[in-house]
């Protein structure tokens, strides 16, 4: 049974799971959008939800926060700089998951993360 079992274990132990969620999340900050599984992405939605969350509050607890999880000062810039400005006034869901299609090798549904209101998505 999987009672209290939160979130999806991606077949890895949790350190490794946990490095790949916060690298997916410097990803999408950094660029704007991924190309990744649909079970990635469903997974680091709440991540970067809660770090974007953390920038608007602006504060230094909130920062340190960011720091924490991201683990990349530039990219902690960019949220509470340029990110948080940004969603102000959203009261959250920052991301957009589009799916594209099918991976050719494992038959994996893949999709194409984004930030909602992102510039350079912009056709």
């Amino acid at each position: 049974m999987r009672h209290l079992k939160k979130g999806r274990s991606l077949h890895r132990k949790s350190s490794h799971r946990k490095a790949l969620l916060c690298n997916l999340a410097v990803a999408v900050l950094t660029n704007g959008r991924i190309r990744t599984t649909e079970a990635k992405a469903k997974e680091v939605r709440g991540l970067i939800d809660r770090i974007i969350t953390w920038g608007k509050r602006g504060d230094i607890h909130a920062r340190r926060l960011a720091v924490r999880q991201v683990r990349s000062r530039t990219v902690v810039k960019k949220i509470f700089d340029e990110l948080a400005p940004r969603y102000r006034d959203r009261p959250g869901g920052y991301t957009r998951i589009m799916k594209m299609g099918y991976r050719h090798g494992d038959n994996a549904p893949v999709v194409i993360m984004e930030l909602v209101d992102n510039p350079t998505s912009e056709q």
